[in-house]
């Protein structure tokens, strides 16, 4: 589910690298993806290579000059190491404070204290949704991600039980309710209410959380049965320990990203006026980079410094946590220049073009538009603006309450079916120790339900309001 930032839609090329049509643009589609899954199932690639063969694959068969691709692929896996990895990285620098001071025992064991078996997939997916609120994906995935296998290995959880609920919460939230950026970029360009949609959004957003998450972990767990990833499960601190933080600032700390995003979303909706220095201010210090940062900051005191570490100490701490990430930021990284190369050669523009002609619906047009992008670019945010551009005349004279269910639909639309051109794919897929096919049948088929039941949620409420 990674996003792709307005930085990057701008930087994209004015035209496609390509003068192929609509036919050869499929055709290359499928060779593509057709090439990743088969290099990394049949011959056992490293998904890194077989994303980067892949993306050269898709441009040779679209009749691209390889050149063009070469830069494609190149820019969007710069772009994505550049946003998604170095919050990957602070992320895990935060994860491993958190282990190895002893603050994520504290968590887990009241976690496991509070919530029995059987509530816990309710008590993940309620946690994720709250962190998730203002939260670009992402980082709701690395800050989440030690707690979950934490709590899965030291409660003898499924991983799939625990996981499943999480990302439904993350994902819902990131697609669905204000302030995420596919959302806020969609009302403004549909012309709805934000306070409406809000509302409405967090209406869709509860049902639809709750199918996917802890009803549908129930088959994910039979489908997919895998242990915690060793290397990524936070340890038991190999130190005997003077202290252990306390529950309220370890929990402080973890929520600091959260609360300095949410700072920021609400002083944009309050203020509207770029050179406004309170605006301004919030705009930096909520950003992901920073927001993180602050926290990995706060924690070598809150944490660190509260476990009786000393300056050796706290620097092997962000040493040990950066070593295991390495392969996640080339699958990550090569997944973004496999959705740029998509994007470059006119793929999201032949989506638009052909939905021109389809006669239905409004609101299911608006879902249909958006699953076609996300499915051919694997960007929920792409998918997000580029339907709400092409339906945003339909909401003409319609109700206040119709244009923010319009938003909702096209927001639903732009989860469907994460796959193989989608950076967010690939995270959930390392971060979980999952093969492709195990990715696909629980995480992949979870982005399909809350997007399928997202659009029965909103054409359920056209019908009542």
């Amino acid at each position: 589910m990674s996003t792709l930032s307005v930085e990057m839609l701008a930087a994209a090329p004015a035209g496609p690298i390509t003068s192929a049509g609509h036919a050869q643009l499929g055709i290359a589609v499928l060779v593509g993806i057709a090439v990743i899954v088969l290099l990394i199932t049949r011959f056992k690639l490293h998904a890194f290579l077989a994303l980067t063969i892949g993306s050269l694959a898709l441009g040779a068969a679209a009749g691209a000059p390889p050149d063009k691709v070469v830069t494609s692929f190149t820019t969007g896996l710069g772009s994505t190491v550049a946003g998604v990895g170095v919050l990957i990285a602070l992320g895990s620098v935060l994860g491993k404070l958190l282990a190895d001071s002893g603050g994520a025992d504290r968590i887990v064991d009241t976690i496991l204290a509070r919530a029995g078996r059987r509530t816990m997939p309710w008590a993940m997916v309620l946690i994720a949704a709250l962190v998730g609120l203002p939260l670009f994906f992402e980082v709701g995935i690395v800050l989440l991600i030690p707690v979950v296998l934490l709590v899965a290995k030291r409660g003898g959880h499924s991983l799939m039980r625990i996981g499943i609920p999480a990302l439904a919460g993350l994902s819902v939230m990131h697609g669905l309710v204000p302030p995420h950026p596919g959302p806020l970029a969609a009302i403004d360009a549909i012309g709805a209410d934000l306070g409406v949609t809000l509302a409405l959004g967090v209406l869709v957003a509860v049902p639809t959380a709750v199918v996917a998450g802890p009803l549908f972990s129930r088959f994910a767990a039979r489908w997919a049965d895998v242990a915690p990833p060793e290397k990524l499960v936070p340890q038991r601190p190999s130190e005997e320990l003077q202290h252990r933080p306390g529950f309220a600032a370890t929990v402080a700390t973890v929520l600091l990203p959260v609360v300095l995003m949410l700072v920021k979303a609400l002083v944009d909706v309050g203020v509207d006026d770029p050179e406004d220095h309170v605006q301004r201010v919030a705009d930096v210090v909520g950003s992901p980079l920073i927001a993180l940062l602050s926290a990995v900051l706060v924690g070598m005191f809150t944490l660190g410094r509260a476990a009786g570490f000393h300056r050796d100490r706290l620097s092997r701490t962000v040493e040990r946590a950066l070593i295991p990430i390495a392969g996640i930021l080339l699958v990550v990284g090569a997944g973004g220049g496999f959705k740029q190369t998509l994007i470059d050669i006119g793929v999201g523009r032949m989506i638009l073009d052909l939905s021109r002609h389809w006669s239905v619906p409004a609101l299911l047009l608006a879902w249909l538009i958006a699953v076609g992008i996300r499915l051919a670019t694997g960007s929920a945010t792409v998918a997000t603006i580029s339907a709400a551009g092409l339906v945003a005349p339909l909401a003409a004279g319609t109700s206040t309450t119709h244009t923010a269910l319009l938003v909702l639909a096209v927001g639903a639309g732009s989860l469907f079916f994460s796959h193989v051109n989608d950076a967010g794919f690939w995270m959930v897929k390392e971060y979980f120790g999952m093969s492709v096919g195990q990715t696909v049948r629980t995480w992949s088929l979870m982005e399909t339900i809350i997007s399928v039941v997202g659009l029965g949620c909103v054409l359920l409420l056209s019908l009542v309001l």
